[in-house]
């Protein structure tokens, strides 16, 4: 399918699937269709060239068909995996949290795909905790990675924000391609944010207070999954499989060759956004990233305690979130070394 425009990904696919009522297959029973989601930030950068350069489909094959939609945030992506929209998705941790509670436990993760590149950036004088106070932050969305990151961070540090944008600090979910006109504007006065949006916001005048990197052990944490259904997978597990292989492939490219990597995510993602970064702001943003299939999956369960210590995540049993089997089987086949659980 023609990939939609950014605003409407999520509504085209739903509508999509709505009016069609399909599941993965296709009508001729030897044919799968593969609907997969992800996000035009650096964090889904093998995502994104898994599609572009078209690694995903070569090992898909010829009997499977790849459809994708592209969404600015976890809330819209994950609504459109739980209606049946989408089989696939790449999210961050707590998107996956959510669906997982509200799918009665229908979803899995089944690889990691980016650790690191989460950043707090705020406005010239902004110094400190204290100079918080009043202050109007956004992130992408309420009870996403970030979301849950800023409340945690602002709760340990003493501070209060509501869900309602009320409290000691003023929390505004927002998309991220609107942060840089909001901070321009004065509408806000940071952002927690992934990258290439922090580095954006830096070139406009904003400084880092916190690289979420420095809260984690040995400075890492889990940033991007690839989520897929339960039903799809127990249907179509060889597809997934494949699609792994891919995930796997992409991984090695972009780390064998990170400068041309990331010109050419770069590249695709000023194609979908309208702009992209200057080389030395590239560079800067590149730097927070690792690439890793790795979900780590121990970060992904403290984000999920985290979420529910401020009241943005249930509180439940994540037992059966992950399920690793179909990643190390596509990273045998790559003679890697398998990923536990």
């Amino acid at each position: 399918m023609s990939r939609p425009t950014l605003r409407f990904a999520a509504l085209a696919v739903i509508a999509a699937a709505a009016l069609t009522g399909c599941s993965g297959s296709s009508q001729d029973p030897g044919h799968v269709t593969l609907r997969l989601g992800y996000f035009p930030n650096l964090t889904h950068t093998t995502a994104i060239l898994g599609v572009e350069d078209g690694t995903f489909q070569r090992t898909l094959g010829s009997t499977t068909s790849l459809e994708t939609a592209r969404f600015t945030s976890g809330p819209p992506a994950i609504t459109a995996i739980m209606s049946g929209a989408l089989d696939a998705v790449f999210v961050g941790a707590t998107p996956a949290i959510n669906a997982f509670d509200k799918t009665k436990g229908n979803v899995r993760i089944i690889s990691g795909a980016t650790s690191g590149g989460a950043v707090f950036v705020v406005r010239p004088g902004i110094n400190s905790v204290e100079d918080l106070r009043g202050r109007t932050i956004a992130d992408p969305a309420l009870g996403g990675a970030q979301d849950v990151a800023l409340r945690y961070w602002l709760q340990q540090h003493g501070l209060r924000a509501g869900t309602s944008g009320d409290g000691d600090v003023h929390i505004t979910p927002q998309d991220n391609a609107q942060t840089a006109a909001s901070y321009a504007s004065g509408a806000i006065d940071g952002a927690w944010v992934p990258q290439p949006y922090a580095t954006l916001l830096v070139s406009k005048g904003a400084h880092v207070l916190v690289n979420e990197r420095s809260l984690w052990p040995d400075g890492k944490f889990n940033t991007t999954n690839l989520l897929v259904t339960a039903a799809f997978l127990k249907d179509h597990r060889d597809v997934v499989v494949a699609l792994l292989r891919g995930l796997v492939q992409e991984t090695g490219q972009v780390n064998a060759d990170p400068a041309g990597a990331q010109h050419r995510a770069n590249t695709a993602i000023a194609a979908i956004n309208g702009s992209g970064l200057g080389d030395a702001d590239l560079a800067t943003a590149w730097s927070d990233l690792t690439f890793t299939v790795d979900p780590l999956l121990g970060t992904i369960g403290e984000y999920g305690k985290r979420g529910a210590s401020v009241g943005v995540l249930p509180a439940g049993d994540l037992t059966g979130l992950a399920d690793l089997g179909p990643l190390n089987e596509a990273l045998q086949a790559g003679g890697q070394s398998a990923v536990t659980e």
